[in-house]
């Protein structure tokens, strides 16, 4: 092949012979959509242009399952909430995937707020919450007896629930790789043309071919769709931040506190976490930088302020960490899924904070374009699907075990057999952030200042050069 790159002719070296679907970017909707591929039959590549899954937008997010009793009413996106939301509450227990059962209340403080109440209690049920109705104050203290003074109502939402984040993920993506599954990381596709009914994707490890491509690629996603076509969307990324008060802030907050949203964003929340802190936040705001999303000391002192108008208990909590990331919205409001038949492509963009609840329902519905435009081999028989280790602080941990091993992080009770397991099996932690959500070491109080030197011993012999790179990025 004369004048074409190196990328497009030498194979990737894990990427053997023409696969059925090439998914590319492995964040929570494209672990879901490989999984689901995988599921029926499908031989899966799933590429990821990091060193280990959810390296993008799905390792920041606010863990909530929600229930779409707020979503745009007939949308693409309330139907996969709806679904994703089933799917999830159906084979969480299967996989050891924790849920939190609190429920949401959304209070109003204003008359504004106030009168907005039973437009929103008329839209969760249009959207089939039919749970969802509208309190008084004494029930809402009832609810919440920490709430501020000068509550004026609020709607209640029982479904709500918390999840953790990076696990279901991770579960999502043992599961596709069992199911026959390759995981391509540090794999970043660059272009890519077709011929004779496939793909041949360039990737900074070689190239690899697929009979259909499903973009995933999330806060790259324009830039992917680009190989397609000119891209219908494009992504503007919103950055959130979050503060992370203490475990002993727990005490204080009971289910997930939310205001009355405007037309631009949800408003900032005081929730729960599957890891016992409590997490206020995020923010919207709106960034062209689709790779950092830097933290602000004036907002973050903000987000404790908001949370402490809210429950004037958590004034006096301190805070353990603070996070942002970036939610890939484009111009519109609903998702952009679709499948170009001609192209053996399917594209599936624009999917913001609810990604994490909505990601099964996703995979179902790009498993059916998929079946429509492309067909389907016979679905083989279910291999079982692998457990992961629950990270969850109301569910009994290793640490708790007698004969347990050595703890290393204080912190969060992570011993050293749960991080050497994580550096182990079919898809290894392959940095040092994928083996933090894989564990919770270095997540806690000291945030990781007792027992980073310890978690790198562990790690460094599978993780070739860790040391040596953390020194030179000054961690």
């Amino acid at each position: 092949m004369p004048n074409l790159p190196r990328s497009m002719t030498a194979p990737h070296p894990e990427a053997t012979g023409t696969f059925d679907v090439a998914v590319i970017g492995a964040g929570v909707v494209g672990c879901a959509v490989a999984r689901e591929f995988a599921l029926a039959g499908l031989r899966v590549a799933l590429v990821e242009r990091g060193a280990d899954i959810l390296s993008g937008a799905s390792k920041a997010n606010s863990a909530i399952l929600h229930t779409g009793f707020d979503a745009p009413t007939g949308s693409l996106e309330l139907a996969c909430m709806r679904e994703g939301a089933r799917r999830y509450r159906a084979m969480h227990e299967e996989a050891g995937l924790p849920l939190l059962e609190t429920g949401a209340l959304l209070a109003a403080w204003t008359p504004r707020d106030l009168e907005a109440l039973p437009g929103i209690v008329a839209q969760a049920h249009a959207n089939g919450v039919g749970d969802v109705r509208q309190v008084g104050i004494d029930e809402a203290r009832a609810i919440e007896p920490g709430l501020a003074p000068g509550l004026l109502g609020a709607v209640v939402v029982p479904g709500e629930a918390v999840v953790d984040p990076w696990s279901a993920p991770l579960a999502h993506a043992l599961d596709a790789i069992a199911q026959g599954a390759r995981v391509l990381r540090g794999t970043e596709v660059t272009g890519g043309r077709r011929e004779a009914g496939a793909w041949t994707l360039a990737t900074t490890r070689g190239a690899l071919r697929a009979r259909v491509v499903a973009n995933c690629a999330g806060l790259r996603g324009d830039l992917v769709e680009a190989i397609a076509r000119p891209s219908p969307f494009e992504i503007r990324p919103r950055k959130g931040q979050f503060v992370v008060l203490d475990k002993t802030a727990r005490r204080h907050v009971r289910s997930i506190v939310l205001p009355v949203p405007d037309a631009r964003t949800k408003g900032v929340l005081v929730c729960p976490t599957i890891f016992g802190n409590v997490l206020v936040g995020p923010t919207a705001e709106e960034q062209q930088d689709r790779e950092r999303a830097a933290l602000d000391a004036e907002v973050l002192a903000g987000l404790v302020a908001q949370g402490s108008r809210v429950l004037p208990a958590l004034a006096a909590e301190p805070v353990t960490a603070a996070y942002a990331g970036l939610r890939p919205a484009t111009q519109h409001k609903d998702y952009a899924i679709e499948a170009l038949r001609d192209d053996g492509w399917i594209s599936i963009g624009g999917i913001r904070s609810t990604g994490l609840t909505a990601s099964l329902g996703i995979a179902a519905h790009a498993l059916h374009l998929h079946a429509e435009n492309f067909g389907l081999p016979p679905r083989p028989p279910r291999v079982a699907a692998p457990r992961v280790p629950s990270l969850a602080e109301h569910l009994p941990r290793p640490w708790m075990r007698p004969g347990r091993d050595e703890i290393v992080c204080h912190c969060e009770g992570v011993t050293r057999a749960e991080i050497a397991a994580a550096l182990e099996g079919p898809l290894p932690a392959g940095d040092i952030g994928g083996l933090r959500r894989r564990t919770r070491c270095m997540l806690g109080r000291c945030q990781g200042f007792h027992c980073a030197r310890r978690v790198m011993e562990i790690a460094a012999p599978s993780l070739p050069g860790l040391v040596e790179a953390i020194a030179r990025e000054g961690r």
